[in-house]
């Protein structure tokens, strides 16, 4: 589990402070949520009131009886030049066919396209198949390709015919006692697959019949004609009806719709008879004007405005602008979406016509108001804390890691007092903060001095102890001998005897608690040179197997070419010790081995020796002061042996450790000494 710093406490605190924001973000949410089941009421009360007093406006009871066929005219901004193409057309596409009321195939050979403005109507019309043969003003009777087109006018049926000797403007030329008054004039181009008509001509009242049908030569039929198309005379003699969006009638919708809002009327086909709307005001947010906390607030409202979205239902897709809408497209009540522009709550309505065709009624209400009423009124208040608990957290951060760096510090600055054994180095550096840390610190400053002089009394105590007890003992030493000289009789008294060994116990402990604080202050007169390990290792473990018959002594490793930068004197001290307590250890005739091994960067020279096991609670604790294993009455061991082992080795930046092996069985001192280069 890792560790939980203070730094790391202030940032749990800060993350609980960041559960306001999250608690404003979620009411806004169920704000938002309230607001759009509302504004969801009041669309479908506005839709059933407009519902009321839409089927009495002219519009409505001009439309089509149910079954009539539609002849749909797309509103157009703008006049259109007559040139024979469709380029100046909207959404009109040379390679795809036109809209019909009903489904076309893709073989049907004429496609065609309405538009209308507030005084004309114009018909592209596009046939792919050759004509045939045009008029031939010489003779008239013979069959020769034209379009028929019927209008209705003023409540007069006019029929007009229109043809021409070869491509380029046209007018057309009205029907056998039928008066001149309508003129339909265009323009007939030829194309790869046959021709292109497009016409100008005065526009019917809604709900009239209007049609066209193509004509063109062909031998087989009796009247010499065969007709194209099926937008004139069906089988009972009866013309589609024009319809197109009533400019009164989106006028008398419009004052009706709040800001915001828009309406679409729609017949039982999806065709668009009426499409208003009550704009909201622009966004005139003058950046350059704001301030940089005002455009750092706007940016996070807009962010959170963002954030509404996404919460929000998926909408329905559709398309920008269409003059045609399928049926299916349109849920009863919920969000849609035109193109890429925002969200809008929908509410749908059939409505019945006095002509029994019904017609459905789109309301639309944006949701830019509800975004602003739920986004903007609490939105300011946790953007601002979210900002404030933003700078609050980073300052609380800052501060935090500032007081970790402070008692880092202040940790480093203990440690460095101490080395690895508890001596103290030095005194701690002077702090004059006025804080509870500065206190800190001053207190542990007076500690250390408290603890440097108690140690400094410790550490010469071993030699005032040593030195002053070496006169009495000496003094006891000589009178033994003398009494031994004096008095023979006395010199075989065993209390003699028990005397003397006492005293040479008692000597050889002095001598041990003065050896390590003499060996540290020798290690400052050592000049370290380079030797060769392996031969020292080599020559002491001959003279240790020597002096011991009782112990089989042998060296392991490599004879030369061991290079160590040191002092070869105190290696052989540190031998010494480690064989010595091994031979304390070993049972006699057991093994005591010196190896050495190159290991990467480092030589390790191992004692084995095939004594007890250490316990496992002390392996690391053998190298310290005071510190025995041996039982029984030894010769003044006081366990300071394996603490100049360490000693030394720490002198020569090695490291020193001690573990039970079980093949064969016995106990291992490693030490760690680099390699000299």
């Amino acid at each position: 589990m890792p560790r939980l710093t203070l730094k790391r406490q202030l940032l749990l605190a800060c993350l609980l402070i960041l559960l306001i924001p999250w608690a404003g973000l979620q009411f806004v949410l169920e704000l938002d949520e309230a607001l759009r089941d509302q504004a969801h009421e009041q669309l479908a009360r506005q839709a059933q009131r407009l519902g009321r007093l839409l089927p009495a406006q002219p519009a409505l009871r001009a439309l089509p009886g149910p079954g009539q066929r539609v002849l749909y005219a797309q509103a157009l901004d703008r006049p259109l030049y007559l040139d024979g193409y469709g380029d100046d057309w909207p959404s009109w596409d040379e390679d795809t066919d036109s809209a019909y009321d009903h489904p076309v195939s893709p073989s049907d050979p004429v496609q065609w396209r309405a538009g209308t403005n507030a005084q004309s109507l114009y018909l592209l019309v596009r046939v792919r198949q050759a004509p045939g043969r045009y008029f031939d003003p010489g003779r008239p009777d013979r069959p020769h390709a034209h379009i028929r087109l019927f209008l209705t006018l003023d409540g007069q049926a006019l029929t007009r015919e229109i043809r021409t000797p070869a491509p380029g403007p046209v007018v057309a030329a009205a029907g056998p006692g039928e008066p001149r008054g309508a003129r339909v004039n265009g323009v007939w181009q030829a194309t790869s697959q046959g021709y292109q008509v497009e016409l100008q001509m005065p526009r019917p009242d809604l709900g009239t019949a209007v049609g066209f049908e193509i004509w063109h030569p062909h031998p087989d039929m009796a009247d010499g004609y065969r007709v194209l198309g099926d937008m004139g005379h069906d089988a009972h003699q009866r013309l589609p009806r024009l319809l197109y969006p009533d400019t009164p009638l989106q006028q008398a919708i419009q004052p009706l719709l709040a800001t915001g809002q828009r309406a679409l009327l729609l017949d039982d086909h999806g065709w668009v008879m009426a499409d208003t709307a009550a704009p909201l005001p622009e966004d005139e947010t003058d950046f350059d004007a704001l301030g940089p906390w005002q455009i750092v607030e706007q940016i996070a409202l807009n962010g959170l405005r963002a954030l509404l979205r996404h919460f929000q239902p998926d909408p329905v897709q559709l398309p920008e602008a269409a003059p045609r809408y399928r049926a299916a497209q349109w849920p009863d009540s919920g969000l849609v979406r035109h193109g890429d522009s925002e969200s809008a709550l929908v509410q749908t309505l059939t409505l019945e016509t006095a002509r029994g065709r019904p017609v459905t009624l789109v309301l639309e209400q944006s949701l830019k108001d509800i975004l602003a009423l739920s986004g903007d009124a609490l939105g300011r208040v946790i953007v601002r804390s979210v900002l404030f608990v933003g700078l609050l957290v980073l300052i609380l951060l800052g501060y935090a890691s500032w007081l970790s760096w402070r008692i880092t510090r202040l940790q480093r600055a203990v440690a460095a007092t101490v080395d690895a054994d508890g001596r103290l180095l030095r005194r701690m550096p002077d702090n004059h903060a006025g804080d509870e840390l500065g206190e800190l610190s001053r207190q542990f400053g007076v500690l250390v001095d408290n603890l440097h002089g108690y140690t400094d009394y410790l550490e010469s105590f071993a030699r005032r102890l040593s030195h002053e007890l070496k006169t009495p003992v000496a003094v006891v030493r000589s009178s033994l001998e003398n009494l031994r000289h004096d008095v023979p009789a006395a010199a075989d008294s065993p209390y003699i005897a028990r005397a003397g060994q006492a005293t040479d116990r008692l000597s050889q402990i002095l001598q041990g608690m003065s050896e390590a604080a003499r060996l540290e202050k020798s290690f400052e007169q050592v000049e370290p040179e380079v030797f060769d390990l392996a031969d020292v290792c080599h020559q002491a473990t001959a003279a240790y197997q020597s002096l011991d018959p009782d112990h089989v002594i042998r060296y392991e490793g490599p004879q030369s070419g061991c290079r160590v930068t040191g002092s070869p004197e105190l290696i052989v001290q540190l031998l010494d010790k480690l064989v010595d307590n091994a031979r304390d250890f070993t049972p006699d005739g057991e093994l005591i081995e010196v190896r050495l091994e190159e290991h990467g960067p480092d030589w390790h020279l191992e004692v084995f020796n095939a004594g007890p096991p250490l316990p496992e609670h002390l392996t690391s604790e053998i190298f310290s002061p005071f510190v025995s294993l041996r039982e029984g009455p030894q010769d003044g061991h006081l366990g300071q042996g394996l603490q100049i082992v360490r000693l030394i080795t720490e002198h020569h930046r090695g490291r020193v450790r001690a573990r039970n092996v079980e093949n064969p069985a016995g106990v291992v001192f490693d030490v760690t000494l680099p390699r000299s280069v």
